[in-house]
């Protein structure tokens, strides 16, 4: 009963109640990122939700638009600014996400949503994440790991999804609350890792090399 109706109408409550309470920290942060990076405010990009809907999320810019000398953006490391790094590392780029929620494109808490290019190169067992809504915070808070792996990350999603209770979710949002007085000290929103495309093609890389080898 929590997992198919209630979860969505706190969803829904929470977010609404957050998003006027936080409205006058959401216009500050908004007229900060147009003086540090220009317009526009907000980074969107698409991305999967459950039952693998494609939908539009938001977040604050933590990127500048620096290009090299042939007109290439720089890479990612490379164009954070120091209010973006703030931004990531105490979660504020991530306040945008609560008009999703209440959209119903998002819940407060669930598996992290990922980009659509990534639907091919989940298993069948990875895409059980899908079942429910992706979250503004994630699982991985129970395990006090800021840099876990895609293999970690997926697996603890799909735990998520197979056992959604409301006592789950309180665990992880209070998890989640400890977590943000230490992010700063841990690094979180410097961590960065290999995309799922180039990890998955890279271990079908090497399993071929693998088996030629022992062909020989």
């Amino acid at each position: 009963m929590y997992k198919h109706f209630f979860k969505r109408f706190f969803d829904f409550f929470l977010s609404l109640i957050a998003i006027l309470v936080l409205s006058p920290i959401l216009i500050v942060l908004s007229f900060l990122v147009l003086i540090n990076m220009g317009a526009p405010i907000f980074f969107k990009q698409k991305r999967v939700g459950k039952n693998e809907k494609i939908f539009t999320m938001y977040k604050f810019r933590t990127m500048n638009n620096k290009k090299d000398t042939n007109g290439n953006l720089l890479p990612d490391e490379q164009r954070v600014t120091k209010l973006g790094k703030f931004l990531r590392s105490t979660s504020l780029d991530e306040l945008p996400e609560l008009f999703n929620i209440l959209k119903g494109d998002l819940s407060i808490i669930g598996p992290r949503p990922l980009l659509v290019e990534y639907l091919p190169y989940y298993t069948e067992e990875e895409r059980t994440r899908h079942s429910v809504r992706g979250g503004l915070t994630v699982p991985e808070v129970l395990y006090d790991n800021v840099t876990p792996t895609w293999e970690e990350q997926f697996s603890y999603e799909i735990e998520y999804a197979k056992n959604v209770t409301f006592c789950l979710d309180i665990k992880i949002l209070f998890f989640t609350i400890r977590n943000l007085f230490k992010r700063n000290k841990t690094g979180y929103g410097a961590y960065v890792r290999k995309s799922l495309i180039e990890e998955r093609k890279n271990n079908k890389e090497n399993i071929k090399e693998s088996l030629d080898f022992n062909l020989k």
